[in-house]
């Protein structure tokens, strides 16, 4: 343990804050730290938008950046990770989180009117795959669950009470009782 003391001692240490309003108004227990020439606090809003900004400081902008802002910023941003290499994260790794930011800051439109926007196709994307999954995995549990309501009339003409088919097919009282008045 102490032969790598030397190795904990050089550190530094970056907090991010999306304004300066959001900075926490009691800083007392982290004064020393905040005082330190090894912290550095940044401040997204106040930052350069500029081209020469990392991918990585312009994918932290495009979290906080206004609806009207993100679509032109997040199509430079696909283009810029298009054409620039990185050694930070592999270009389809960068585009899929350009485009989950997308897809979250306009959650309330549609598949095509994003893909639209942006001018890439959703389909490639990994949020656009385990959105598809969880509807698979939706439709697959309703499946289950359907089948299961259809098999309690026949379970209840064969002569079972109402808790036997609610132990057996997995569902409530309530749910067995709603399926055998249909």
């Amino acid at each position: 343990m102490y032969r790598n003391a030397s190795l904990q001692d050089d550190w530094y240490g970056v907090i991010i804050f999306p304004s300066r309003n959001l900075e926490p108004k009691n800083t007392t227990i982290h004064q020393p730290l905040l005082e330190c020439d090894k912290v550095r606090i940044i401040y997204l809003d106040e930052l350069d938008n500029s081209e020469e900004q990392s991918i990585g400081i312009s994918l932290m902008q495009l979290t906080i950046a206004s609806e009207n802002q993100v679509v032109e910023s997040a199509k430079r941003l696909i283009e810029r990770v298009k054409q620039e290499e990185t050694n930070v994260l592999p270009q389809k790794n960068l585009l899929d989180i350009i485009t989950t930011i997308a897809v979250y800051k306009f959650s309330n439109l549609s598949r095509e009117e994003v893909e639209a926007m942006l001018g890439i196709k959703l389909e490639e994307t990994r949020v656009y795959r385990e959105a598809k999954e969880e509807g698979r995995e939706e439709g697959r549990l309703e499946g289950k669950r359907e089948t299961k309501l259809e098999l309690v009339p026949a379970m209840l003409a064969r002569g079972m009470s109402i808790e036997e088919v609610s132990e057996l097919l997995g569902l409530t009282i309530e749910q067995v009782n709603q399926a055998a008045e249909n």
